[in-house]
């Protein structure tokens, strides 16, 4: 990636921008293996002043923000989480692009004292690179509860780079990162950093290869990176490397075993880490046998805990959705009144188009979406932050080996819980590209926030009656049977269309934290409620349009959505539902949530969507027309399989770069609901 300087001051990676406010700022790159509390490092330093993307050519996140130490202003980057440089994954390799490449000022390696060995491993690796570095040693406070001391001045001696110790959930402690980085670049030339010594027959390599580059103008590169990099041969690091030195290196590696050459790689770095470690850590008090963790993840506890955590999120989703879903009604409803009076010198058409159509599937959607995800983020952000989810998917990863997929894809199937589509963006931490095919293709099966106002109505009118803890138990049931249904998909997809044998992969277990709650909050409601619900609302406007045409175009007397019920009204008994339930699974197609107040508009005959208020006046509606609790049943089975919505399957298709794979997104689920409905009604019905 080169450093191109605009006339705008914005300094551009490729396509990616440093947003400086002056030449003089410094480009901090932020690194780290994950889960050791880097973002929190990174949220403390540059607080509000920070701003999110993607990586170029790639759907990997990436954060920037703005700090100052007095002496300088930093642009501090956030770069993805990795445990090596030898990179695997999209992540490792933006990682490795940009630290390598990106020409960054100096890079803060933000490490965990639990575990510093293994985090010391990327410390070394980035030091080779030639870059001025930090290393912060994050959560003191978590290893002085273990039993673990870490000498700080005594691991900067031994590394020969600054060395800080942080809690990075207190501010005050941070100011060591700014003022040793202050300190570094004043004088660069007064730290002698550590550079392993591998074998006799690599150093002599890679000597041979530094003589042979005297000739080459590397910039800023480090010439015995370079070597050892040209002796490893990666394909995708060279072609880097001979971009951005203009011209072509390969010629000047050394026939080596590569194999051996890695091997010996890895193991001299293991060794000299461990080596530090040994001098450096010290273990005062034995550690603590993981209590917490015997009941997470335990044999017989794991699963039931989980179904009671589930139980009580989404009781408190639903719960504490009502209040603010019908504030916002009654908020809409007056801004209706409004706009109504706004057009009162349109034609009639005109705004009843916009006011009943636009505007009131609008107000639909928002009023419905907007609390559940309110509070659902923030408490599936907060079981992330206390480090509970990762012990999820290492007890969900047996299964998901058993059906030839991920054990990641628990954790993504989790996000889908929240939003399909925030799911499907999440499937991008799995590695193998046949693995995450398999997770977006089966992450519609577990029902997002817009089906659950409509999974849990039905059970309360149909099944348990209104109130207490029984529709969020039977809601829980229908999100048992999605899980199992995503293994059973999952196992067929990987023996049919996405044959091939599970990667293996490291999952860390880190330690339990208390989440900061404040942090949490902010970062769920902008990161994921807004962009959920932005994407929901750019497709429900023209949809709304779309329902106010066919509900007022007439034929023989009879509107276009009658019309449509009629014809699909033979497929919908076959399923035990009819065509008006039908076709509103069909309109709602641009967001679950307005399903019912579809068919309740078509059953009532009325133009625009309508608040049936109660459950008792929704239940009356539903049984005046034939509803009994097969139909329920058959209604909440086809909710959990059917086709994503719109903004899903766009996730899907950006994501997998193909209408096919969307398509078969689409598919999939709903043909295991057809069949399911089916036999609900021959056996039931």
């Amino acid at each position: 990636m080169g450093l191109t300087r605009r006339a705008t001051g914005r300094y551009a990676v490729d396509r990616g921008l440093y947003l400086r406010s002056r030449p003089e700022d410094r480009v901090i790159a932020l690194a780290g293996n994950p889960n050791v509390g880097k973002s929190t490092v990174f949220n403390g330093l540059t607080g509000l002043h920070q701003h999110t993307g993607n990586w170029p050519g790639k759907t990997v996140a990436n954060a920037q923000g703005r700090c100052t130490d007095g002496r300088r202003n930093y642009i501090v980057v956030d770069i993805p989480g990795a445990y090596s440089l030898s990179a695997r994954s999209a992540e490792e390799q933006v990682a490795r692009s940009f630290l390598c490449f990106g020409r960054p000022d100096a890079a803060v390696v933000v490490c965990d004292a639990t575990c510093l060995e293994r985090s010391l491993h990327l410390v070394l690796q980035v030091i080779e690179t030639g870059l001025p570095v930090v290393v912060c040693v994050n959560l003191l406070d978590e290893a002085k509860r273990r039993g673990l001391t870490v000498d700080v001045p005594a691991l900067s001696r031994r590394l020969g780079v600054p060395v800080v110790g942080t809690v990075a959930q207190k501010k005050s402690t941070l100011r060591r990162i700014l003022r040793a980085l202050g300190d570094l670049l004043d004088a660069p030339g007064d730290a002698t950093p550590l550079r392993p010594v591998y074998s006799a027959e690599v150093e002599a390599a890679a000597a041979q290869v530094e003589d042979a580059l005297q000739s080459v103008d590397l910039g800023k590169l480090d010439r015995r990176w370079v070597a050892l990099r040209l002796l490893e041969g990666e394909p995708d690091l060279l072609d880097q490397l001979e971009e951005t030195v203009g011209q072509p290196l390969r010629s000047l590696a050394l026939p080596v075993d590569r194999g051996l050459l890695e091997r010996d790689l890895a193991e001299t770095l293991h060794l000299t880490a461990r080596a530090i470690c040994a001098e450096t850590v010290t273990q005062t008090a034995p550690r603590g046998e993981g209590r917490l963790d015997r009941i997470f993840t335990g044999r017989w506890t794991a699963f039931p805990v989980l179904l009671l955590l589930l139980a009580v999120i989404f009781y408190l989703t639903m719960a504490g959705a009502n209040v603010p879903s019908s504030w916002l009604a009654s908020l809409f409803d007056r801004g209706g009144v409004a706009l109504n009076a706004l057009l009162s010198d349109a034609p009639d058409w005109v705004r009843s188009a916009v006011v009943d159509g636009v505007y009131g599937v609008l107000s639909s959607v928002v009023s419905v979406m907007l609390p559940p995800m309110a509070i659902f983020f923030p408490l599936f952000t907060l079981l992330e932050d206390s480090g509970y989810l990762p012990r999820v998917a290492y007890v969900l990863d047996k299964p998901f080996e058993k059906c030839r997929a991920c054990g990641k894809q628990a954790l993504t199937m989790m996000m889908g819980f929240g939003c399909n589509a925030a799911g499907v963006v999440g499937c991008r931490i799995i590695d193998s590209p046949r693995e995450r095919l398999l997770a977006m293709l089966t992450n519609n099966l577990v029902p997002c926030n817009g089906r659950f106002p409509t999974l849990l109505a039905l059970s309360a009118i149909f099944f348990a009656g209104r109130g207490g803890m029984v529709p969020a138990l039977l809601v829980t049931g229908f999100v048992v049977l999605g899980v199992g249904l995503t293994f059973l998909l999952t196992w067929m997809l990987s023996r049919t269309v996405l044959k091939g044998v599970p990667s293996s992969y490291v999952l860390e277990l880190p330690a339990y934290r208390r989440p900061q709650v404040g942090q949490v909050v902010v970062r769920s409601l902008l990161d994921r409620t807004l962009f959920v619900l932005g994407r929901a609302v750019a497709v429900a406007a023209p949809a709304g349009l779309i329902l106010w045409l066919l509900a007022h175009w007439t034929i023989g007397g009879v509107s276009m959505l009658n019309h449509a019920a009629a014809f699909l009204d033979p497929v919908g008994r076959f399923l035990g539902m009819d065509g008006v339930i039908l076709l509103a699974f069909l309109l709602g197609f641009p967001a679950n949530e307005i399903v019912i107040p579809i068919a309740v508009m078509i059953y009532q005959a009325q133009g625009a969507l309508s608040d049936t208020g109660t459950y008792a006046a929704l239940g009356r509606v539903l049984i005046d027309n034939g509803w009994t609790w097969v139909t329920a049943l058959c209604v909440l089975l086809f909710s959990l399989c059917h086709w994503p919505c719109s903004t899903t399957l766009l996730t899907i298709r950006k994501e997998s770069g193909s209408w096919k794979w969307a398509l078969l997104a689409a598919l999939a689920p709903t043909t295991l609901g057809v069949v399911l409905c089916a036999l609900v009604n021959v056996v039931l019905g």
